[in-house]
């Protein structure tokens, strides 16, 4: 049931979306469009323009709120969230280090980009997990986030760094990333982020029952047979690929993997099977929402989508953070 009200909701804010932004389309002028029928201007403004943004929106969207998801359940942290975690500042460092040798963020060389985040993503995660990890006390949820800032806040500085040796270009356009802006995006983006969604999507829903041993504990997970160790590294690669290739695409988009999951339990229950695909409608509500208000509401002048979310975002991370020490 609430699965359909999300379904719903995101199917809503698409149709809003493709008519919010400087040419408006009515919804007549849209139908005609979308089924060959529409102006030469109306059908360059909605397929050249348009809608690779927002299915970027949507697939981001669902990548990140997955993403929040299993690095909740791996972590039993109900905090965690890629860009908390550092993951982001990981696949920021792995954009500048492409932008540096590459100089071009178009064509097909656009491809290889979420792969360069990646490698961004996995390096941060790795640092964090062997600093947040304990032999004894096994993964210590509240190390994990504060490894993560700090890791965050340095690996960020060199980030900074990269970005002011590149041109002025080059440079705008890293800006414009990590304010997460989706402004630009065209079918190769949207090319390049459609296979890490569509695969890892639905291999981390068949390890569904994984997170759910996770939520017991280590000590009961290993005596029920689970191989926790080998089992989170599986996961936890799967979420850093989510997120890395999501924010590849969508930009420096926080808190979106901390909202979606919340929202999918309290619709959903805990059971990952339940809570996973609902993370990723909640996840594609948010994102494209925020794109498309801050299109409409602060027209001429369009706020890019990270902004927004970060502007729900924060006061509720600093509420469960309030509610977690209590």
């Amino acid at each position: 049931m609430y699965g359909l009200l999300l379904l719903l909701a995101v199917i809503l804010v698409f149709i809003i979306s493709m008519n919010t932004g400087t040419l408006r389309l009515s919804p007549r002028q849209l139908g005609l469009t979308l089924f060959g029928f529409g102006s030469q201007q109306d059908h360059l403004v909605l397929f050249t323009y348009r809608l690779p943004r927002i299915i970027v929106t949507l697939l981001a969207g669902a990548g990140l709120g997955v993403a929040g998801a299993v690095l909740q359940g791996v972590s039993r942290n109900a905090l965690a969230d890629p860009g908390i975690l550092g993951l982001h500042a990981g696949a920021a460092f792995g954009l500048m280090i492409f932008v540096s040798f590459f100089r071009s963020l178009e064509g097909p060389v656009a491809l290889l980009i979420p792969l360069f985040t990646f490698a961004g993503g996995i390096l941060i995660a790795a640092v964090i997990f062997i600093l947040a990890y304990d032999r004894h006390k096994g993964l210590i949820p509240m190390r994990l986030i504060l490894v993560g800032i700090a890791i965050e806040a340095g690996f960020s500085a060199v980030t900074l760094f990269l970005a002011l040796r590149l041109d002025p270009d080059t440079y705008a356009f890293a800006a414009s990333w990590l304010a997460g802006s989706v402004w630009g995006r065209d079918w190769i983006s949207v090319l390049s982020l459609l296979p890490w969604i569509v695969l890892l999507i639905p291999y981390v829903w068949t390890r569904s029952k994984l997170l759910d041993v996770f939520a017991l504990g280590d000590e009961t997970a290993v005596s029920i047979g689970n191989r926790v160790t080998p089992n989170r590294l599986i996961l936890l690669c799967a979420a850093v690929a989510l997120s890395c290739a999501s924010v590849s695409m969508a930009g420096g988009i926080g808190f979106i993997g901390l909202l979606a999951p919340h929202i999918a339990r309290r619709l959903g229950g805990p059971m990952h099977r339940h809570s996973l695909p609902l993370s990723a409608l909640a996840g594609m509500f948010i994102l494209t929402a925020a794109d498309t208000v801050g299109r409409s509401v602060f027209a001429p002048n369009a706020v890019p989508a990270g902004v927004v979310v970060a502007v729900i975002g924060a006061p509720l991370f600093f509420y469960l953070l309030m509610k977690s020490k209590n």
